[in-house]
């Protein structure tokens, strides 16, 4: 099983709000009911199911102007 995750775009620096949120999890079944998580709660989830956490990396804003 593997969690997908991405650093949220809109936290400011500093703010005490969770920096990632899931994007996909793949093979197996978990139910998610909060959209934003901080690190060790995501790292505690995977642990307890087993999975591994995939952090994707940002796209370079250059990078998203070619694909568009």
């Amino acid at each position: 099983m593997k969690i997908y995750v991405r650093e949220r775009q809109k936290v400011g620096e500093g703010v005490k709000q969770p920096m990632f949120r899931v994007v996909a999890i793949t093979g197996g079944e978990v139910q998610i009911q909060a959209i934003h998580f901080r690190k060790f709660e995501i790292e505690q989830i995977a642990k307890d199911v087993k999975a591994e956490v995939v952090y994707l990396e940002e796209i370079p804003d250059d990078e998203k102007k070619k694909r568009h």
